[in-house]
């Protein structure tokens, strides 16, 4: 409903009644029965008749649309890593001899160990070129020859340092490899 000049009002969110003084663009100036001039915006007003309350205007207005206007966007929820996945390897290799050929039958304890090595050196070179910065070797307790002779291959590397993997993840046969990447290998 249109206002005009002489019209009585009441507003949306304060208990003020009066009558339009003045109307200039969207600002529209009502005095109260006080004698005290106000200014309101024209979409904070209710034109106020005889049937024409502003309980009337509460519910003759479009709730969908209030909503809508009332609304605000909701944020995309990002999937939160933790800390610990966050640097979590992304690389593992299992240099359980189970894993790496099908057959044992003739391969002496030599030949797997030389398998077992070969293995680490292709992968660790792998993760090299392809600038992943953390591999996980499995070697299991064992004796401890294989993981004497990883850590040798390990310290030819400048750019690579190796730690003890995470226990409650792997136990304690496990080799973590950190790779630099800005440094020469």
């Amino acid at each position: 409903m249109k206002i005009k000049v002489g019209d009585k009002v009441e507003t949306i969110d304060d208990a003020i009644i009066g009558v339009v003084t003045k109307i200039s663009g969207n600002s529209i100036n009502i005095e109260d029965n006080n004698g005290f001039e106000f200014q309101f915006e024209a979409n904070e007003l209710v034109v106020v008749n005889s049937q024409k309350t502003l309980k009337n205007a509460i519910y003759d207005t479009d709730i969908d649309a209030v909503k809508k206007e009332k609304e605000t966007k909701k944020r995309k929820t990002q999937v939160r890593v933790k800390p610990k996945e966050r640097n979590a390897p992304k690389l593992e290799v299992d240099l359980h001899i189970h894993h790496l050929t099908d057959s044992t039958k003739g391969m002496t304890n030599f030949d797997m160990l030389n398998l077992q090595l070969d293995t680490a050196r292709h992968k660790l070179e792998f993760a090299i070129r392809k600038r992943i910065p953390k591999i996980v070797f499995i070697h299991g307790v064992g004796e401890g020859v294989l993981r004497q002779e990883l850590e040798t291959l390990f310290r030819r590397y400048n750019n690579v340092t190796f730690y003890d993997a995470d226990y409650k993840t792997y136990g304690l046969g496990a080799t973590e490899v950190k790779i630099f990447q800005n440094v020469a290998p």
